[in-house]
């Protein structure tokens, strides 16, 4: 990861910006299906390079879009020109850190009045060279999404068993998979247009949680403050009853994230198995968002009993705090014995 410093004044190249329009002008016509002309709002800040460049991108593929400088017009201005919007418009949201308007939960109500929404938040996190890894993710292919996402959701629907291969072991889900969802763009089965991008993501979690168990190595985790740690050496991780009981190779922010998770729930559940796709991203090319790398093309997991997408009897909402993303160094993924991730890529 680049420890490059993010220059408040700093602009992206000219051909970064170029080549992230042509991504938008396929995001916007491909995935989101935003006629031309038709009307839309773009609300971005100013406080990062990359969230000016993306600004600009937007920009040039939406000419006739309203316009909202967030930092100079402030919230009162921005649920103004929010409010504004028709049903079926599109609304933009270019976020170095995340827009806070009151209580107000901007892509939660804008779906609410059935708008479509692309929401970049946290760019500021992305410094240096992270910033052109980012703009590349952004590249949209829905034969490869679409057709991979499609074809691992059949694949884990009907699955009885999965298992992880990583140097630490294998990590078995005996029990049968949740039925996948999909975070591929596409929308046309789906109530909400859009969402956080990019994108690139099928995941589930085991149909009984107690049942995970074996050993997995982990190459990235998300630390305390939301940023991508990767430590110096591989964390081995063992599972049994569904939670971690056993880490090797640990470090003092990964130490604290566990810790975290045990003095509000105790132990330390495994929930969420996802499955990335977006081959922008991988084990050498990064960024320092979690919620951006969380579509590293391969495997990770959360720890923690908050995964709001299924509800287990054996967790109560009420109570569950944590959702801690770890990425699995995985050297093949099966689903019933059958390799369906293998050498960093996907072949359902």
């Amino acid at each position: 990861m680049s420890t490059e410093p993010d220059d408040h004044d700093a602009h992206l190249p000219e051909s970064a910006i170029a080549g992230a329009a042509l991504h938008v002008a396929d995001i916007l016509a491909l995935a989101i299906e935003h006629p031309p002309g038709y009307p839309a709002l773009i609300v971005a800040d100013t406080a990062s390079r990359l969230a000016r460049g993306l600004a600009e991108a937007y920009r040039r593929c939406l000419p006739d879009a309203a316009y909202v400088d967030f930092d100079a017009s402030g919230p009162i201005v921005t649920r103004a020109a929010l409010d504004s919007m028709p049903a079926g418009a599109l609304v933009v949201l270019v976020q170095s850190t995340s827009f806070r308007l009151d209580a107000f939960r901007i892509r939660v109500e804008l779906f609410r009045r059935g708008l479509k929404v692309i929401e970049h938040p946290h760019l500021a996190r992305m410094r240096g060279d992270e910033a052109l890894v980012y703009l590349d993710a952004l590249a949209y292919d829905p034969a490869y999404y679409r057709g991979v996402g499609a074809a691992l959701k059949a694949r884990i629907d009907v699955a009885q068993t999965a298992s992880i291969e990583s140097v630490a072991g294998s990590l078995v889900f005996p029990a049968g998979l949740e039925p996948a969802k999909l975070n591929v763009g596409d929308y046309r089965n789906l109530p909400n247009v859009g969402g956080q991008y990019p994108i690139g993501e099928v995941f589930t979690e085991s149909r009984v949680l107690m049942a995970v168990h074996g050993r997995a190595t982990i190459a990235f985790f998300g630390d305390t403050q939301f940023n991508v740690q990767r430590p110096p050496r591989p964390i081995h991780l063992t599972f049994e009853g569904g939670r971690v009981v056993g880490v090797e190779h640990t470090t003092d922010e990964f130490e604290r994230v566990l810790a975290n998770i045990r003095a509000d729930e105790v132990d330390v559940m495994v929930r969420e198995l996802g499955f990335g796709l977006n081959r922008a991203f991988n084990l050498d090319r990064t960024v320092r968002d979690i919620g951006t790398f969380e579509r590293m093309c391969g495997v990770h997991l959360s720890l923690g009993q908050k995964h709001a997408s299924y509800a287990k009897p054996d967790v109560d909402k009420k109570t569950a705090r944590h959702h801690v993303d770890v990425f699995v160094a995985a050297e093949t993924v099966s689903l019933d014995g059958q390799v369906v991730y293998r050498d960093g890529a996907w072949d359902p």
